[in-house]
């Protein structure tokens, strides 16, 4: 992909893992829909202005911050083939799945008065462990030294 015709935007140093990631947390999305559109009293939190929407509109509003972020900086750096170590990813290896998987999704079903966000964001975090290999591999290949010392000082490596 070609943007204005100076910058070659690789899709997949774009995505990286998320496609197969997605593809983790898929079934238990529509599982999770599914059995909440047909037993919705058993999903049940609270309701609205109940601590659990309360504590789900804290996560959502962090997680949009933190991924909407992370967005940003990667439209604005991958295709350059700069290596981003500042915003949310000197916090966090992996900020979008972060944001998705254990903030945004939780946090939207809290609000919607369903604890199947939980379960579908463990999922996504599940899938970018399983395959967030391949986007380190990546980086470290085309980093090399720079990336090693980045995983050395970010603030939580184990995310």
């Amino acid at each position: 992909i070609t943007c204005q015709g100076r910058v070659k935007m690789k899709l997949k140093e774009i995505v990286g893992a998320g496609d197969r990631v997605m593809l983790v947390a898929l079934p238990v999305l529509v599982i999770g829909v599914a059995l909440n559109l047909l037993s919705p009293d058993w999903f049940a939190v609270g309701g609205v202005w109940s601590p659990a929407f309360w504590c789900g509109a804290v996560l959502l509003g962090i997680g949009l911050v933190g991924w909407l972020w992370s967005v940003a900086l990667i439209l604005l750096h991958v295709p350059r083939g700069r290596f981003i170590t500042g915003g949310p990813f000197r916090i966090v290896r992996h900020p979008l799945y972060l944001a998705i998987g254990l903030l945004v999704l939780p946090g939207l079903g809290l609000m919607l008065n369903t604890w199947a966000g939980l379960p579908v964001g463990a999922a996504i975090w599940l899938g970018s462990r399983l395959f967030g290999g391949s986007e380190e591999r990546f980086l470290a290949e085309k980093f090399g030294g720079d990336y090693q010392r980045y995983r050395e000082r970010i603030f939580i490596p184990w995310l």
